[in-house]
């Protein structure tokens, strides 16, 4: 050994040892790129189920998000439209799918909470067989009169509905559909007298309303405006907590005396229960941050709905509040599919 020099110590030999390790492991990719990368979502598209038929209001709120949506995840978001049976039948699928943030729910208060309202036949539990990402938007339920009618406000309709055998006859998407729980909520809370006419959607009851063989209905204000606007049918009454910024004239039903009815339908975005919680997380933080896009806020103020403020918790505790909500009204109202 040479005059003054030093053996190293056992912890500096270690952190050599280490360093020549490490430089050894980035000199080949292929080790050193899986170490980094293990674990990480998303790692492929993500696929974004739509429980309803192109071309609607839940379509299109799909398709606005999913391309900052998939932006902001580094990956694709398809959307995938699976209609049936209310939005029970995407809804279903996604229930049963793998729990890892590949295949999510867009829905709407339907399917997660009013099919197991009135249904005890519907395959999955609203609430305990999905995780919650967050929300996304609201969207108030109005009540149209036809333009035939000479009632101009509610007080009106209702008096013209006493003045006639059977009431007035009032459309609905369907037979315990979410507009039939919302005039049947309407009926049990102001003593309106009606009778509820089933159709295959809004569409054919719009139709029926504008030709006038259809006293009244119950639509999204999204889809009623446009016809309101164009003077086809009459809005008498807002059924959420307050005016749609597409209706400013039309007053709410708090408005005109009656404070404890809201008809308010929301959308969120759901993956199958039991999503870990880093990958929750992520989802969660890209929908907040693309729902602050100006763009995608502008897209949906211009469809007509609001977008949604509230936190992810409070977005989950609203929308099992919702279907408590809707399986109350249908129970006091005895509406049931399965009869």
């Amino acid at each position: 050994m040479l005059s003054g020099s030093r053996m190293a110590s056992p912890a500096t030999v270690h952190r050599r040892r280490f360093a020549l390790q490490a430089l050894a492991i980035a000199a080949v990719p292929s080790l050193a790129v899986p170490i980094w990368a293990q674990g990480r979502y998303p790692e492929r598209p993500v696929t974004l189920v739509v429980p309803f038929a192109p071309g609607g209001n839940i379509d299109f709120t799909a398709r606005v998000l999913a391309e900052p949506l998939g932006r902001l995840l580094g990956q694709p978001v398809i959307v995938d439209n699976r209609p049936g049976a209310g939005g029970v039948i995407g809804a279903a699928f996604v229930a049963r799918a793998k729990s890892d943030g590949y295949t999510l729910l867009l829905a709407n208060s339907g399917p997660n909470a009013v099919a197991n309202a009135v249904s005890r036949k519907v395959p999955y539990d609203g609430v305990k067989d999905f995780t919650v990402v967050g929300g996304i938007t609201t969207n108030p339920a109005v009540l149209t009169v036809s333009t035939r009618l000479p009632a101009a406000n509610f007080a009106e309709f209702v008096a013209y509905a006493h003045a006639r055998s059977g009431g007035a006859s009032v459309g609905t998407a369907g037979n315990g559909s979410f507009t039939h729980l919302v005039i049947e909520l309407v009926r049990a809370r102001t003593g309106l007298l009606l009778t509820a006419v089933p159709y295959k959607g809004t569409g054919p009851a719009a139709a029926d309303l504008m030709g006038g063989q259809l006293d009244a209905m119950v639509d999204q204000v999204t889809t009623a405006a446009p016809l309101v606007t164009q003077g086809r049918v009459k809005a008498i009454a807002q059924l959420g907590p307050r005016r749609s910024h597409l209706l400013p004239n039309v007053p709410t039903l708090a408005e005109q005396g009656f404070p404890d009815i809201d008809g308010t339908l929301y959308t969120g975005l759901f993956a199958p229960a039991g999503l870990p919680t880093d990958v929750t997380e992520r989802l969660a933080a890209a929908l907040e941050a693309a729902l602050r896009d100006p763009s995608v806020r502008k897209r949906y103020h211009d469809m007509g709905a609001d977008v949604s403020t509230r936190p992810r918790a409070d977005f989950a505790r609203y929308a099992e509040g919702e279907a408590r909500r809707w399986a109350e009204a249908a129970r006091a109202s005895h509406v049931s599919i399965d009869e």
